[in-house]
């Protein structure tokens, strides 16, 4: 991870000031490095060490930065990792220009390696995350939401970037085709229950060590899968009230939200999805060889849904 953040930092230069100030604003932001971690692990567990996973990774990092650039300006966010949002600081012209740097200058560095299958899977998935980015404005402040449709959100929003950078890994080491699919459906697995379990902490953590404000989801008028599941399990009242607070966003109605999330077990059922689908992963792990790379998989398995920030 030392190899990859130096990496990072030395393919980040640029002769634009700017772009050098906003990006490294939000990569020295720390974060916890996830995707490419489970690049590098996955490439490890199957015996793969070597800088052509360090350029992977840091790919990945850059493609899932360009897409929080972009986010908090969508999202109007002004708070992320406990600081102001680049947006915030610069503006959201800044922010999504040098969202555009990042996603370019990942481009430069897959092709450097000049393995088709590699670019084809990243360039794939860099246009589900798109795909994912349009799904989510369709349902921003629309209250019927429901799971199915939430979860074909995350999935491109979150899960196929995890995907990607698990199946990249087995690639490079050579894998079968048939070990490559596991690992693509680990990190695939792995990204729901990720995603779940992080929007489970908007209405159940604490705002400092969360990093964010409280609230944000419903204030952008997202409802998440606490919040489906408590408009359809409450009572006519309680629901009107709730579907109303989607469509405003009305983050005044945060208590009555929590209320109702709290009272339709909300939380407890999301938490339950979650460690459902970090099962999934886990067993998707079955077969591989033991070692501690598969050993830290699945314990990542395991933190993704016990984690408080």
């Amino acid at each position: 991870m030392a190899a990859v953040d130096a990496l990072i930092r030395k393919r980040l230069a640029s002769d634009v000031v700017l772009i050098n100030q906003v990006s490294e604003y939000i990569i020295g932001a720390g974060g916890k490095r996830l995707r490419p971690m489970l690049l590098l692990l996955a490439a490890r567990a199957l015996g793969h060490r070597g800088p052509h996973a360090h350029q992977l990774a840091a790919v990945v990092e850059f493609i899932h930065t360009a897409t929080l650039l972009h986010d908090d300006v969508v999202d109007e966010s002004d708070l992320r990792r406990g600081r102001r949002t680049a947006n915030a600081v610069w503006g959201n012209a800044a922010s999504v220009l040098v969202g555009d740097f990042l996603y370019s200058r990942s481009f430069q560095l897959m092709v450097e390696l000049d393995r088709m299958e590699v670019m084809r899977i990243l360039a794939d998935t860099t246009n589900q995350i798109a795909e994912g980015e349009v799904l989510q404005l369709l349902h921003v402040r629309n209250p019927d939401t429901d799971e199915a449709a939430y979860l074909r959100v995350i999935e491109r929003k979150t899960a196929v970037l995890f995907a990607a950078a698990t199946r990249l890994g087995a690639l490079l080491a050579g894998a079968d085709a048939k070990t490559c699919d596991a690992m693509h459906e680990y990190g695939l697995q792995l990204g729901y229950a990720f995603q779940i379990a992080d929007d489970v902490l908007d209405y159940a953590a604490d705002a400092d060590a969360l990093g964010k404000n409280l609230g944000d989801d419903l204030a952008e008028g997202k409802a998440t899968l606490p919040l489906i599941h408590a408009i359809a399990h409450s009572d006519a009242p309680t629901r009107a009230a709730l579907r109303n607070a989607v469509e405003h966003g009305d983050v005044d109605a945060m208590p009555q939200v929590v209320a109702a999330i709290n009272a339709t077990g909300g939380l407890e059922y999301s938490r339950g999805r979650a460690f459902e689908f970090a099962q999934a992963a886990e067993a998707a792990l079955d077969g591989m060889p033991s070692n501690v790379a598969v050993d830290a998989l699945r314990g990542l398995a395991r933190y993704a849904v016990s984690r408080d920030r």
